[in-house]
């Protein structure tokens, strides 16, 4: 692999940075501010991680103003330096680049319509009428159902499937494992036995979605199940079936949001949490980590309800205090009642 090397004024032109330094010194690496040595560009955003600046041997730091003065290396100030480093990660992304074409041992249904510039990986397997916009990548071993319809510019990792009728926008990233478009958990009970429902909705993803490995999208009983512009879904997370997620929300892995629920938009979901079926979550809310929801939330905020982790012994005792708690409620009333008389 070619080694690559870059301008620090052309970085800088490039992030939108304003540079105090050298601009023709190079750049051939990004790492943290104590692995740097000579060549490297690191970044600070945590304030957690300013103790490690002033000792930092990176040849450029990129860093908000106000960190600009104990910097001992060049730098780039901008006043999000995260977002500086996530752009700046892609430079130096190893990830091979997919080259358009179709491999010989890819089943392709001669009804599909693939773009001339899609990258169709080996033993993928496209259905008829599925389509493929520009610059797709499929990944080895991912299915693409009967009808789909991918976004340019959409890369799909290895062993995906993407089930029929299934609408994935532009420049989606759908990591190995994910299954977009499996059947919803739907079965009526007749005397004991259960009936499955046929899942006849669809999944639709908007553009900029990217789902984690491992993840599931259900298909909508009826209507579809939405996922909006720019949302971000971690590993291990599960979308039931009718489902509407709003635009550039974000859920942590292990996430599981139960049938019919509509989630608002930029809502931030800590790993872990969960949220009942056929619930309103408005904008902006966000939930700590195991927060589990069961009512509707209305208003923007931060929501917990998980308990952090004590010692097996205090734990003990306030699990038998939490079981009191309605007859401790109930003889404080008693109290209240009789010192009103």
């Amino acid at each position: 692999m070619t080694k690559r090397s870059y301008r620090l004024g052309d970085i800088a032109k490039a992030l939108g940075a304003e540079l105090r330094g050298d601009p023709d010194v190079r750049v051939s690496g990004l790492a943290t501010l104590q692995a740097a040595g000579p060549g490297h560009i690191s970044f600070l955003a945590n304030p957690s991680y300013a103790k490690y600046l002033t000792d930092t041997c990176a040849s450029a730091v990129i860093l908000s103003p106000a960190m600009a003065g104990d910097s001992p290396a060049d730098v780039l100030l901008m006043d999000n330096p995260y977002l500086g480093y996530a752009q700046l990660s892609h430079w130096f992304d190893p990830e091979p680049v997919a080259a358009p074409g179709n491999h010989p041992s890819a089943v392709i249904d001669p009804a599909a319509r693939i773009a001339e510039d899609a990258c169709i990986g080996p033993n993928a397997v496209i259905e008829a009428g599925a389509d493929l916009g520009a610059k797709v990548v499929v990944g080895a071993g991912s299915v693409i159902g009967a009808r789909a319809r991918i976004g340019a510019g959409t890369v799909i990792r290895p062993r995906v499937t993407i089930g029929h009728d299934v609408v994935l926008g532009k420049r989606c990233h759908i990591l190995s494992g994910a299954v977009i478009g499996s059947d919803g958990f739907g079965f009526a009970n007749e005397k004991g036995v259960w009936h499955r429902i046929a899942q006849l909705g669809r999944v639709v993803l908007g553009d900029d979605v990217e789902v984690g490995a491992n993840t599931t999208i259900d298909r909508g009983a009826l209507d579809d199940t939405v996922i909006g512009d720019g949302v971000k879904l971690d590993n291990l997370i599960q979308i039931a079936h009718n489902v509407q997620i709003g635009d550039h929300s974000a859920m942590a892995a292990m996430v599981g949001i139960a049938g019919s629920t509509r989630i608002g938009r930029h809502c931030v979901f800590g790993g872990a949490s969960g949220v009942a079926g056929h619930l309103e979550i408005g904008d902006q809310v966000h939930l700590t980590g195991m927060t589990l929801v069961t009512g509707d939330i209305r208003e923007p905020g931060v929501y917990s309800s998980g308990t952090s982790a004590d010692t097996n012994r205090q734990w003990r005792k306030n699990a038998v205090r939490f079981r009191q708690l309605d007859a401790l409620a109930r003889r404080v009333k008693e109290l209240e009642k009789k010192s009103e008389g």
